[in-house]
C-alpha cells in the first residue's frame, strides 16, 4: 500500500505540472535559493487566485516533461526540461501578467547574516568611526588587519575596511566579526531567471524590454523594410506610402506650371504663385540666416520653379503614376 499511494502522489504531481505547462499561457522559472518556508509560504498566500508556485524535485519534473512531451509534442515541454537545473521552480500565470507576478515575488525578502564559507552576493565596506564594542574585542579586528582605536572606551575604526567582497568566500572572522555588530549584509528573495511562453524558454531579461523599445524596434524594421523595397522596385505595404507620396510631387511638378489643376494641388500651386505665402505658413522651414546677401521679389519666384524642377528630376530615378 505505501508504494501504491507513493506512485499515486507521483502521478497527480505529473499530472498537474503537464497540465499546467500546457494549458496556462506563460511561467516563471524561478531559483530558490536560501529562500525559508514562511517567504514561500506568504508568496503562495499573495499569489492565490493569480498563479500557481508548483515546486519539485528536478528528477520528477524532467520525468514529468518527458512524458508530457509524449502527449503534447506542440507544447515544447522538451525545451522546457533541457532548462530543469539547479534548485529552482515554476510559477504558473493563471490570472495575472508576468510583471505583476515578478512585482510580487519581490516583495517577500529576507535578510540574512553572514556565515562562514557562503559566497558573498554584495560588496561591503565597514565605516570609519565608532563601533559599539568594548576594547576586550580588539582581537576580532586583528585577526582581519582592520586599524582601530581606542575612544571613550569603545573600539574606533580608523579608516574604512572593504570587509566582503561579491563573489568571494565569507572568513570566518569576518562572519564572526559582522555578526557581533550586528549587521546582515545579505537579502534573499526569490529571483526570475527563464521564462516559458508558447512553448519556448528566454532570459527574463526580456521582461524589462519597455514597450516604447519594442515599438521603436517595431518602427525601425518597418523603415529598413520599406527603403529596401524601394530600392529593387518591389511594392510593398510598407513602401507603398513613399511611392505614392513621390509620384503626387511628380504630378506636382508635371503641373506647376501648366494652366490645370486638381482640388490636392491647389494648395501647392497657391505657395508656389505666392512664396511669401508659403514662408509666412511655414516659418521653421523659411531657411536659417545666412551670412551673404538675401535676395527677395523676383529672385525668390524664380527659385520656386527651379526647386520644382529638382524634385522632377530626383523623382525620374524613382516609381511614379506614370512608369
Amino acid at each position: 500500500m505505501p508504494n501504491e499511494e507513493k506512485l499515486e502522489k507521483k502521478q497527480k504531481y505529473f499530472d498537474k505540472l503537464v497540465n499546467l505547462c500546457v494549458n496556462t499561457p506563460s511561467a516563471l522559472i524561478i531559483c530558490v535559493d536560501n529562500v525559508a518556508s514562511k517567504q514561500m509560504q506568504d508568496i503562495r498566500i499573495d499569489l492565490r487566485g493569480r498563479g500557481v508556485v508548483l515546486m519539485g524535485k528536478n528528477t520528477m519534473m524532467r520525468k514529468a516533461l518527458a512524458m508530457g512531451h509524449d502527449k503534447h509534442p506542440e507544447a515544447g515541454l522538451d525545451v522546457l526540461r533541457e532548462n530543469i537545473k539547479g534548485n529552482i521552480g515554476m510559477i504558473f500565470n493563471v490570472d495575472s501578467t508576468l510583471d505583476a507576478i515578478r512585482e510580487t515575488i519581490s516583495k517577500h525578502s529576507k535578510s540574512s547574516g553572514a556565515k562562514s564559507g557562503q559566497l558573498s552576493t554584495v560588496d561591503l565596506a565597514l565605516p570609519a568611526g565608532p563601533t559599539g564594542m568594548d576594547p576586550s574585542q580588539t582581537s576580532f579586528f586583528q585577526a582581519l588587519n582592520i586599524g582601530t582605536k581606542i575612544v571613550k572606551g569603545q573600539i574606533e575604526l580608523v579608516s574604512e575596511f572593504k570587509i566582503l567582497n561579491n563573489g568571494e568566500k565569507v572568513s570566518p572572522s569576518a562572519a564572526v566579526l559582522l555578526t557581533k555588530l550586528g549587521i546582515k549584509p545579505f537579502e534573499f528573495r526569490m529571483s526570475v531567471k527563464q521564462v516559458f511562453q508558447d512553448g519556448s524558454v528566454f532570459d527574463a531579461a526580456v521582461l524589462d524590454i519597455k514597450d516604447e523599445a519594442l515599438i521603436g524596434k517595431f518602427l525601425g524594421g518597418v523603415a529598413n523594410m520599406a527603403a529596401f523595397s524601394r530600392e529593387i522596385g518591389i511594392p510593398t505595404a510598407a513602401g507603398l506610402p513613399h511611392a505614392m507620396g513621390n509620384a503626387f510631387k511628380n504630378v506636382a511638378s508635371l503641373i506647376g506650371e501648366a494652366d490645370f489643376t486638381f482640388k490636392e494641388v491647389e494648395k501647392v500651386k497657391e505657395f508656389l504663385a505666392d512664396p511669401e505665402a508659403y514662408a509666412a505658413a511655414n516659418p521653421v522651414s523659411s531657411g536659417p540666416a545666412t551670412t551673404g546677401p538675401t535676395t527677395t521679389g523676383p529672385a525668390t519666384t524664380e527659385a520656386a520653379p527651379a526647386a520644382a524642377v529638382e524634385e522632377e528630376e530626383e523623382a525620374d530615378m524613382d516609381f511614379d503614376l506614370f512608369g
